[in-house]
């Protein structure tokens, strides 16, 4: 049985009402059995390869190597994954594990959208109805990623309370669950919440950084430095997870830079920014206001707009394994263009934080050293965003030919 002590350091662990207690005991005793069960772990990686279409490449950057100068460049191509990014490889273990639990509902919840697609994608596969909570905000800057969600059939709930994103969305599934338990399997799309959901999605992204090992050994490429992009962490923690045990390579978190340093302007949490505090289940890191409450974000990637941070990588950051530094919605922005008119790479505005970063540290590397970026989403799902932020003249005139055409 959990004992409740599933801490990263002081991090993680589960704080949650009486009510949630046994649901979170049933879950964690199915996925314990799954990590053991070799027929699992070979239905996993089936589908993985013939549904996800893993392994996502490798892919050396060599203009941007040879402009830049310094280190060599290589992309981690999670973009390429089937609905366009890292969260299908969570939802999909996650839907597999709910199928062996006998459940017939699944719930999640969802900020830029890519969990929410995934999910509703898993859900139409494996035949379960799904509903999506997203917060009206991201709603708004995200519709595209709402049409798909329900054409795969999916129901998407708008939240309306607090700050209208992200962590809004994370309590009315909570709440949902809280109800429903029974029937119902919450598909959390991030590494944190109570355990055993930051060990559980960790497992499942462990994927990403699994491969970039393998393929770097393929390519005879000795990894000097890894970027990631951090919200909630999936993607850093899966990327980072097969080298968190050693000292190298340099792993390095990119959170949300925003607008501005002032609480309000900003989703950085790392770096003296964030206070220890227990928030939806989990003890961790956020920003809060001087009252104790969660603080309002900003980031232009819908994705990256938590106040909060996964426990491990709360964790990895307080003992050095992580280092963490920002990039500005500006910066994430200009490294969309420069990737894609060097590289033919569109990357999602999460991503583009880990891609900014890159840009800036690969010329102070030593001829010879490598780094690798990853490329955690496509650049699809932001065309609403990055068109008008960069061609907004073009982009304002076809929207206005759209609307007379109806």
């Amino acid at each position: 049985m959990q004992d409740y002590n599933n801490f990263f350091g002081e991090f993680g662990g589960r704080y949650v009402a009486e009510v949630l207690r046994q649901p979170l005991d049933e879950l964690e005793a199915a996925y314990l059995d799954i990590t053991k069960d070799k027929s699992f772990r070979k239905e996993f990686e089936h589908y993985l390869k013939v549904y996800v279409g893993r392994p996502t490449p490798l892919l050396f950057a060599e203009n941007l190597s040879k402009t830049l100068g310094g280190g060599n460049l290589f992309i981690k191509m999670e973009g390429l994954a089937h609905t366009g990014a890292h969260k299908i490889n969570n939802a999909l273990g996650q839907i597999l594990l709910a199928k062996r639990m006998g459940k017939k509902r699944i719930i999640a919840e969802t900020g830029a959208g890519q969990h929410g697609v995934a999910t509703a994608a898993v859900c139409a596969k494996f035949g379960i109805p799904c509903r999506v909570y997203m917060g009206e905000v991201d709603m708004k800057r995200q519709r595209p990623n709402v049409f798909r969600m329900e054409t795969f059939g999916a129901e998407v709930v708008a939240v309306k309370s607090g700050s209208r994103t992200l962590k809004d969305a994370v309590n009315e599934a909570l709440r949902d669950w809280a109800s429903s338990f029974d029937e119902t399997y919450y598909l959390l799309g991030s590494a944190l919440g109570p355990s055993p959901y930051p060990d559980m999605v960790r497992f499942f992204q462990s994927i990403i950084g699994r491969e970039v090992k393998s393929q770097a050994r393929e390519q005879k490429v000795r990894i000097d430095k890894m970027v990631a992009c951090v919200g909630g962490g999936s993607n850093a923690i899966g990327f980072f997870s097969p080298f968190l045990e050693k000292k190298k390579p340099h792993l390095i978190g990119v959170e949300a830079g925003g607008r501005g340093k002032l609480l309000g302007e900003h989703a950085a949490r790392m770096n003296n920014l964030g206070r220890d505090s227990v928030v939806q289940g989990y003890r961790s890191l956020f920003l809060l206001d001087d009252d104790g409450q969660v603080a309002t974000t900003h980031s232009i990637s819908a994705g990256l707009d938590y106040p909060g941070i996964g426990p491990q990588l709360a964790f990895c950051g307080e003992t050095g394994r992580i280092e963490f530094v920002t990039a500005s919605d500006v910066q994430a922005l200009e490294a969309i263009k420069i990737f894609a008119r060097n590289e033919g790479v569109f990357m999602a505005l999460e991503s583009a934080h880990a891609a900014a970063y890159a840009l800036k540290i690969l010329p102070t590397m030593k001829k010879g050293e490598n780094l690798v970026v990853n490329m955690s989403g496509s650049g699809d799902k932001d065309i609403f965003i990055t068109a008008k932020e960069l061609d907004r003249e073009k982009w304002i005139e076809f929207l206005k030919k759209e609307a007379a055409d109806e």
